[in-house]
């Protein structure tokens, strides 16, 4: 019974963080659940969250793959907070390179997923705009560049609608023919929370499903498909309507009972109905728009090249010892 309820939960929300799928499955904060080991820590004014999926139990309960996700958030992302944006992108640089474990002779290959042409999904082509991309000076020129870079390329693939083929294949044709050692692939996520929309970016070994966020199911990017190891980094720059809605009915009806528990006959009611009936409803408003209306905040160009900026210069750092020592020297003076 209790498991049928956790299932009903999560098919309520749309949400690819991880920790926000912990946090649902969770009666109670702190809370432990079976398969899934949850820490989270401070560092100056950035929550960074760590969620290990151990096995498939906990796969199971929270609907993530076995591996692990590290989440930062920082409420002042969305405020152009230069600051703020320098110390999240070398926390980035820290929990990337310990996760990638990067080695000196690496090839990696970093996609950025995503339609250029929509602004809240054009994270990844706007990150791989700005990355220092290498790998043709490494085979061509070693002496131009010198020591203290590693091998790296890029693409934007584009998505389906735009060039007919599954981005998947595209990535496979790639990893095939230039035989990466790792894959990064950065792309736009959904949240369930409207404070965690471009305030917060997950890294996980686990890959990523393209399109996943906004409800298309495409072939996985991961390890199991390439063949080489996938680390997915996203941000949530969407949240779906029918989370926003239900949310507000029920802060809605719990506060208006408890301001005129005798004239609020109608919250009455809607406090009597199961959280699934009111779900339903939500859903039978939204119907024309086939349950997929994603909501995202109107300054999101303005954060979306502030963001890809945080992103960009903590990879172009992990990548680069040269880069990374030429940023510490920075901050120390």
């Amino acid at each position: 019974m209790a498991e049928q309820q956790v299932k009903n939960k999560m098919s309520w929300f749309r949400t690819d963080l991880a920790i926000e799928a912990a946090e649902m499955v969770a009666a109670r904060p702190q809370e432990e659940i079976p398969g899934v080991k949850v820490d989270r820590t401070e560092e100056n004014g950035i929550s960074v969250n760590r969620v290990s999926v151990l096995n498939e139990e906990g796969q199971r309960r929270i609907g993530k793959a076995v591996g692990n996700y590290v989440t930062l958030e920082a409420q002042g992302l969305r405020k152009r907070d230069i600051p703020l944006q320098d110390r999240v992108s070398q926390i980035f640089t820290r929990e990337l390179a310990n996760m990638g474990q990067f080695q000196q002779e690496m090839n990696i290959l970093v996609v950025g997923l995503g339609n250029w042409n929509v602004t809240p999904d054009a994270l990844g082509p706007r990150v791989v705009r700005d990355l220092l991309v290498t790998r043709h000076l490494k085979l061509y020129t070693p002496e131009v560049l010198g020591e203290g870079y590693r091998s790296i390329c890029a693409i934007a693939p584009g998505v389906l609608g735009l060039t007919g083929i599954e981005t998947s294949e595209i990535i496979f044709g790639i990893v095939q023919k230039i035989q990466p050692d790792l894959v990064i692939a950065i792309d736009a996520l959904a949240s369930r929370n409207m404070s965690r929309v471009n305030t917060t970016i997950q890294i996980s070994d686990t890959g990523i499903n393209p399109g996943s966020g906004v409800g298309n199911k495409r072939m996985g990017i991961n390890r199991q498909t390439l063949g080489v190891p996938v680390i997915a980094i996203g941000v949530p720059t969407v949240v779906d309507a029918v989370t926003i809605t239900l949310d507000t009915i029920d802060r809605a009806v719990d506060k208006l009972i408890k301001q005129n528990p005798e004239e609020s006959k109608i919250f009455n009611v809607m406090e009597g109905m199961e959280r699934d009936e009111r779900f339903a409803l939500i859903q039978e408003v939204l119907e024309p728009y086939n349950e997929n209306l994603m909501v995202t905040p109107k300054e999101i160009d303005t954060i979306i090249d502030d963001i890809s900026i945080v992103i960009s210069g903590g990879l172009n750092a992990a990548f680069h010892p040269k880069v990374q020592k030429e940023e510490a020297t920075k901050y120390m003076h």
